[in-house]
Formats: C-alpha cells, sequence, structure tokens
C-alpha cells in the first residue's frame, strides 16, 4: 500500500497550524494551567483569577517563564496534531473503501474521530504530562524534558492517562452538538436557499461566519460538560506543590483523589474554576488552527506531490542502466 497523500497533507497542515496558535497562545495557556491546578486549601487561595497568575510573573520579573514548557508543549502538539489527523484520514479512507460508501454518517464519524482521538491520547500521554508539570512549576524553576521525565517512575509520565481517553469524548460531544446545530440552522433558512442547497452535490450551505459561530458555541458546549474532567486531569499532571505559601500536602494521584479535594475545598463552583479562560483559549486555539490549516493545506498537498515525483524520478533515473 502506497503512502496516503491525502493523509500525510492533512496531518502536516494540521499539525504546523496546530504549532503556530500553541505557541501564539502560549502565555495565557500557562496562567490558565497554573490556575486551574491550584486547589483551595485552609482558606487560602494564591491565585483570585487568572490575572494574579500574569501578575506574579510580571512582579517577579519572570516574563519569560510564562513561555517555560513552551518545546516540550509544541513538540506534543506537533505529534498530536499529527497523529489524529493522519488517523483520522487513514480511518476514514479505509471505512469508506470497506463499506463501499461514498460518504460516512454521524455515527461512523463519532466512531472514527474516538478512535483517532485515543490514539494519540496514547502516543502523546508522556508529553502531555510532562509539559503540564512545567506549566505549574514556579516561575523559573522549569526542568527539562528528560529531567521533568525522569522524576519517579515512568509510570508517573502516563498520569492521567484514563482521563485524556475520556476527554476523547470532547470532539465526539462537539461534533453532534455542531451537526444538529447546523441542520436547525439550515431548516431556517428561505425556502429557496433550501432549494438550491440540494440541487448541489454538498448541502452543507453555512456562510463561513455561521460555521465559526456555531463551532465555538458547540466547542464551549463540550467544554462544559466535560470541563470537570479537564481540571482533574490538569491536578493530577501538575508538579509537586513547593516553595512558599504552600499549605497542600500533596497533589490528587487519581480522579476521584482530584473530585474529593476540589468538592471539600471549593465546593461545586469548584469544577468550573478557570473555565472562562478554558473557553477563550480553546476557542482562539481551534480557530486558528483551523485557518492556518485551511491556508496551507493546499500549499502542503501540492508541496508533497511534488516531492514524491521528484523522488520517483530520481528511483527511476538510478534504475535504468
Amino acid at each position: 500500500m502506497g503512502v496516503d497523500l491525502d493523509a500525510l497533507a492533512e496531518a502536516t497542515s494540521g499539525a504546523v497550524g496546530s504549532l503556530i496558535s500553541t505557541t501564539f497562545l502560549y502565555p495565557l495557556d500557562t496562567c490558565k494551567t497554573k490556575y486551574q491546578a491550584e486547589v483551595q486549601a485552609q482558606g487560602h487561595q494564591k491565585y483570585r483569577n487568572l490575572s494574579d497568575v500574569m501578575w506574579e510573573a510580571i512582579s517577579t520579573r519572570q516574563v519569560l517563564s510564562l513561555y517555560q514548557g513552551l518545546g516540550t508543549k509544541n513538540l506534543q502538539s506537533f505529534i498530536a496534531q499529527f497523529v489524529y489527523f493522519y488517523g483520522y484520514s487513514y480511518f476514514k479512507r479505509l471505512y469508506l473503501e470497506k463499506s463501499g460508501s461514498k460518504s460516512m454518517g454521524t455515527k461512523a464519524n463519532l466512531v472514527l474521530a474516538a478512535a483517532a482521538g485515543a490514539c494519540t491520547a496514547i502516543v502523546t500521554q508522556p508529553l502531555d504530562t510532562a509539559s503540564s508539570r512545567m506549566q505549574t512549576s514556579a516561575f523559573g524553576r522549569s526542568k527539562g524534558l528528560w529531567e521533568t521525565l525522569s522524576e519517579g517512575s515512568w509510570s508517573k509520565a502516563f498520569d492521567g492517562i484514563g482521563v485524556s481517553l475520556l476527554l476523547t469524548s470532547n470532539p465526539a460531544i462537539q461534533y453532534t452538538v455542531f451537526d444538529q446545530l447546523k441542520q436547525r440552522l439550515l431548516k431556517r433558512q428561505p425556502s429557496n436557499k433550501m432549494e438550491l442547497a440540494t440541487k448541489d452535490s454538498s448541502p452543507e450551505a453555512l456562510s463561513a461566519f455561521s460555521a465559526f459561530v456555531l463551532g465555538a458555541l458547540s466547542k464551549s458546549i463540550a467544554t462544559f460538560l466535560t470541563y470537570p474532567a479537564i481540571r482533574c486531569k490538569v491536578m493530577i499532571q501538575a508538579a509537586e506543590p513547593k516553595g512558599e505559601n504552600q499549605q497542600v500536602q500533596s497533589k490528587p494521584k487519581t480522579v476521584m483523589d482530584a473530585l474529593y479535594a476540589i468538592w471539600i475545598r471549593e465546593g461545586a463552583f469548584g469544577f468550573f474554576k478557570g473555565f472562562q479562560a478554558q473557553i477563550l483559549k480553546t476557542v482562539l486555539s481551534s480557530a486558528l488552527l483551523l485557518m492556518i490549516k485551511e491556508k496551507i493545506s493546499k500549499t502542503t498537498w501540492v508541496s508533497m506531490l511534488a516531492l514524491r515525483r521528484y523522488l520517483f524520478v530520481t528511483q527511476g533515473r538510478l534504475k535504468s542502466p
């Protein structure tokens, strides 16, 4: 079986888009992660809002520390997006070939997206854990990738793998909500537009603005439904609390430990601490990623096609006597 050029182009453009968006939004991501990881103890709370994290970096002259772990996060993000887009494109092509269908239904799409997400979570979990530890370390005290992963047993590098697999439901929920909202919006369009849409090969007649709004809304709903698990994952993967004013005895080791700590120390609202920052970062990141991916996907495909032709010609010349 030859190389799936379309899947490779999708994977590469998605990975590059993720790399750029991750770098651009990394300071916000660091503030968000440190804010989410903290659990109130005995009435003491170091960060009362997201701006407190930013102010700490500025007041201690550690602004550059907002980028601590950026290399690891970029590596994790690049690999994650590459694996996901390639896996999804490959599974989709395989499904269509085996089933003989020309298109996929919603259920099949969700299953394939979940499968690609699960593969991605398993492959990139150590890097995800390391980047979370780096981001939640005290400003200026972050360690390198190998030193971070070498702390404790290698099993700790897979802290939160269960939650990561659970969170593969996030894009599935997002897609389902998006599809339902899209169908309702299309039904409300004037009948003449609907008739034009049914005559075309592709009935998804949403404008770019409508698609962006529905995408942001569906992502917000999916994030809201899965946010307690997102915060638990950050707490489990966070660096061990050290330094002054740290009254937390130790970080949670399991999801139940994290849920219990939040409930006892912060109450029900604690499960959604940092939700606004998560939504802001997620929506901006998704918008930037998809925008960049769409802009470079055609260029990437053409470049790979040219490279394949070059390699084919070169191989033919080498084989010729």
